[in-house]
């Protein structure tokens, strides 16, 4: 066809194929990826699932549709885009906060029955009924938890941190935050975290924040007929990644009940790009949260048991520590020696857990049976761990009397389990509870428990099952989090270098717990601020502010000096093409230029239809230059940059071709709106090339492009330095970077440089014999 040669006549072939983004998959996947994946594909894992991935236009795009519509809208209408703001920001923190009292509550009721049914058999003498019933109610829950993420949505397994924060970054895919994704991570936690597994409610918080955030950004779901025409404002990927950064940080608040905590989360951790107006609205958000979870607990103590079994709905606070922090410099030396136990321990930590994850994505691979069988036989092992290792541990006599057997709204710190009268289990206390539980045992004054605290070997064997059990179980698919495996981890070890040097420091051994959980967090996730507060805000202890920090400054420099933090672990591993905050010292050694390959597919400014439908039939680019050339002007010259999207969108509005090579843009601006062009949610908006209806005929006719074109995209020349063009791509938040020629004479463009090709193994692999050091 006559169209189809002309297009390939002008398809300038450089080296391998890359325009944009269609091959932007991370190099940096893992082996079991790469033998099933070709170079030139987006995939990457995302959640317990291989998923395609593409990333997202945090650009502010200027052509002439938009400029028309920013240019005739009111200021009433301009007051109502910023009061839309707010209130989403207020929506995210009501619902947010929401839903955390109902993790919490359904979390504690769930598995305060589950033990109060074990603990009626314990009474009765029924061991063998008690231990088949505890298991198989950990059964129950884990294999409802593993089927909601293996057969509805498994983009929910795992804690969602690393997507989150990929997202944020500029890497989409499909149902990372989706309102199946929302479900299955509310009700798979819940479960997943009643089951008794050594996992957090506070990771999987945080996605579902952003879940709540995009589902309300992006104006409902058509899919699930929820839709909200008045969100129209927010159909861009801008305004959703300030939506979603508000989630995350709501996420934090409502599971740590540390709205500044979750505010720091959101700026050291999670987002990528930062401004002074979006820390406003953050803190309002986590404001909110704080609120409404602080009515729901005012409601539950006034209620007389209308929250359940628990008066509190389980909200976590570890206020339970009143000793007050005094030390000596002895004690100031064994901070250090904590941070530097917790910077080596995170490390390795790191490590088993990035160990354990490739092993169990080749088990998920398999399909959905697979991962819950996985997930049952995890199950089992942890259940015979926390009934059996209590049964080998000594009882310990109560001071004075002990409380009576566990009822309704107890807290199991003095455990009778298998002791004869006025005696308790003190591991039990540990591990025969709810994780949240045994952080208060952990964290409780030294003075306030028998002999002054935990038995050594209590803590030791506690410690070695807690940190065991938190690596096996992480990679499974269903929720689960970080944080409360750590906590306890760290808490333990703490505690028992507090016991150990009773004699010799004046902190009490609870406060040694928080030290040490401080050292863990900070030697396996290396955050300082954010973590300080949202410790400081959980246990409501401003005294301990000095020793916090010593000790996770510490921590993170020694775990630093191994390998990278977790969440950075896993989003590598993943193979999600995260553009890091600094670049790469071998980036200072090449130009733009050396990176940059084609073929590169651009258009003329009144282009033919053939070539356009051609064109993203068989490229899966995103951004196409635009190109003006005689008679339009007197030499070729760069109009722009036009979005897949957008051509889409043009080529449904067969009324806008001509049979002549016009302009015709006053035509189209008076036909089309802005809002065409608007981005639409997951579901039935999206447009494909395979919807178009066009006809031969149609082939043959032309279409202005003018008004759909970004007349200024970010353009590098080609001299400038990779690391230089890199920093700039992603403080912008840039998904297409065009590269100019330096010199005249030339076609106006070199290629378009893209996340794929700032990624250091392409990099390396176009030059291996680059120095590193």
């Amino acid at each position: 066809m006559e169209w189809e040669e002309e297009i390939e006549e002008r398809i300038e072939i450089v080296c391998n194929d890359h325009n944009n983004d269609d091959h932007m998959m991370n190099q940096k996947q893992p082996l079991l990826l790469r033998r099933r994946i070709n170079n030139s594909s987006q995939q990457a894992i995302v959640g317990a699932n291989i998923c395609p991935i593409q990333s997202l236009d945090y650009e502010l795009i200027e052509n002439d549709l938009l400029k028309q519509d920013w240019r005739s809208r009111t200021k009433v209408e301009i007051y109502q885009y910023v009061v839309l703001k707010w209130s989403l920001a207020l929506l995210i923190g009501l619902i947010t906060g929401f839903v955390g009292f109902f993790n919490n509550l359904g979390v504690e009721n769930i598995a305060g029955f589950k033990l109060l049914l074990t603990n009626n058999l314990m009474l009765k003498q029924k061991y063998h009924e008690a231990f088949a019933a505890y298991v198989a109610c950990n059964m129950i829950l884990g294999a409802a938890a593993a089927a909601l993420c293996a057969y509805i949505a498994p983009a929910a397994a795992g804690s969602g941190i690393p997507e989150v924060k990929a997202y944020l970054n500029g890497i989409d895919a499909h149902s990372i935050l989706a309102p199946s994704t929302l479900f299955v991570k509310i009700f798979g936690s819940i479960l997943g975290v009643a089951a008794g597994f050594v996992v957090g409610k506070e990771g999987p918080m945080v996605h579902t924040g952003a879940c709540i955030a995009n589902l309300l950004g992006q104006g409902g779901s058509r899919k699930y007929r929820l839709t909200w025409k008045w969100l129209r404002y927010f159909k861009n990927d801008r305004d959703r990644r300030d939506l979603i950064t508000c989630g995350a940080a709501a996420g934090v608040a409502a599971a740590f009940r540390a709205p500044v905590g979750g505010v720091l989360f959101a700026l050291e951790e999670a987002a990528s790009w930062w401004r002074s107006a979006l820390l406003w609205r953050t803190f309002f958000t986590t404001a909110v949260v704080a609120v409404v979870l602080r009515s729901f607990i005012q409601f539950c103590h006034q209620g007389g048991g209308k929250c359940g079994l628990f008066g509190e709905g389980g909200l976590i606070m570890f206020d339970v520590n009143s000793a007050k922090p005094s030390y000596t410099t002895f004690d100031l030396l064994t901070v250090i020696f904590l941070g530097v136990i917790g910077g080596l321990m995170g490390s390795l930590y790191n490590y088993l857990v990035d160990k354990v994850l490739r092993t169990y994505t080749a088990i998920n691979e398999r399909g959905p049976i697979f991962k819950i069988l996985l997930v049952m036989i995890i199950s089992i092992v942890t259940s015979c761990i926390r009934f059996g290792l209590p049964l080998l541990s000594k009882c310990v006599q109560c001071p004075g009397e002990c409380p009576s057997p566990p009822t309704a709204g107890f807290s199991i710190h003095y455990d009778n389990f298998q002791c004869p009268p006025n005696h308790y289990n003190d591991l039990s206390s540990l591990l025969f509870t709810t994780n949240d539980d045994a952080i208060r045992n952990l964290f409780s004054n030294g003075s306030d428990s028998a002999n002054a605290g935990f038995q050594l070997s209590t803590l030791i064997i506690f410690f070695v099952a807690i940190y065991l059990l938190g690596i096996v179980t992480y990679g499974a698919a269903i929720p689960s989090g970080l944080f409360i495996p750590v906590i306890l981890a760290g808490a333990s070890y703490g505690r028992l270098i507090g016991t150990v040097l009773d004699q010799f420091t004046v902190l009490d051994t609870g406060l040694f717990a928080l030290l040490g959980a401080a050292s863990f967090l900070g030697g396996t996730m290396r955050m300082t601020v954010s973590l300080c507060v949202i410790l400081l805000e959980l246990t409501d202890n401003l005294l301990m502010l000095p020793l916090v920090m010593l000790v996770l400054l510490i921590s993170k420099t020694v775990a630093d000096c191994f390998n990278k933090g977790v969440y950075d672990q896993i989003v590598e591993f993943k193979g999600l093409p995260y553009m890091e905050a600094h670049a790469e010292p071998y980036m200072r050694n090449l130009v733009a230029g050396d990176v940059v390959s084609g073929p590169l597919f651009s258009f003329c400014g009144i282009e033919k239809v053939g070539n356009i439908v051609h064109a993203l039939k068989v490229t899966k680019h995103h951004g196409f230059p635009v190109i003006d050339e005689p008679p339009l002007t007197d030499s070729p010259e760069l109009c722009g940059l036009v979005l897949r999207s957008h051509l889409l969108v043009l080529l449904k509005h067969k009324t806008l071709f001509t049979r002549e090579r016009v302009l015709t843009g006053s035509t189209i601006m008076n036909k089309v709106k802005a809002s065409d062009f608007a981005k639409p949610g997951l579901g039935r908006g999206i447009i494909r090339v395979e919807d178009l209806d066009i006809s031969q005929e149609d082939m043959e006719m032309f279409v202005d492009l003018h008004p759909i074109t970004n007349t200024s995209p970010y353009t590098v020349v080609e001299t400038m330095s990779l690391a230089k063009a890199a920093l700039l791509f992603r403080e912008l938040g840039l998904r297409h970077l065009l590269v100019v020629p330096k010199k005249p004479g030339r076609p106006p463009i070199v290629g378009i440089l893209t996340r794929h090709d700032f990624m250091s193994e392409y990099i390396l692999g176009l030059f291996p014999n680059l120095n590193q050091d």
